[in-house]
């Protein structure tokens, strides 16, 4: 069974399993962030439509409130945390020759 990590502070969630649905009121328990949120699904996306690849998935404008999604399920692994400078580097390297 794999892991899932917070996707604000990286804490590993334990006593959950991967694929699974959490309770809507759980949350981290380093950071105290919501763990049934869109940035913690599975099926999250930022380059889907509604940054969801769940086709019929509700819009929820909010990606890091707990929500009601009924399709929710816990992603697995760690999620990357993009800083100034991955961010700043990835542009570059877009524009280079």
């Amino acid at each position: 069974m794999e892991n899932s990590h917070c996707y604000k502070c990286q804490a590993t969630i334990e006593g959950y399993e991967a694929q699974r649905s959490v309770p809507r009121e759980e949350e981290c328990p380093k950071c105290l962030t919501s763990l049934h949120c869109c940035k913690m699904c599975h099926f999250y996306s930022e380059s889907s439509y509604n940054e969801c690849r769940e086709p019929i998935s509700q819009r929820i404008l909010d990606k890091e409130k707990s929500n009601f999604c009924d399709m929710f399920k816990l992603k697995s692994g760690q999620n990357k945390i993009n800083t100034t400078d991955d961010l700043l580097s990835s542009a570059n390297a877009l524009f280079k020759n």
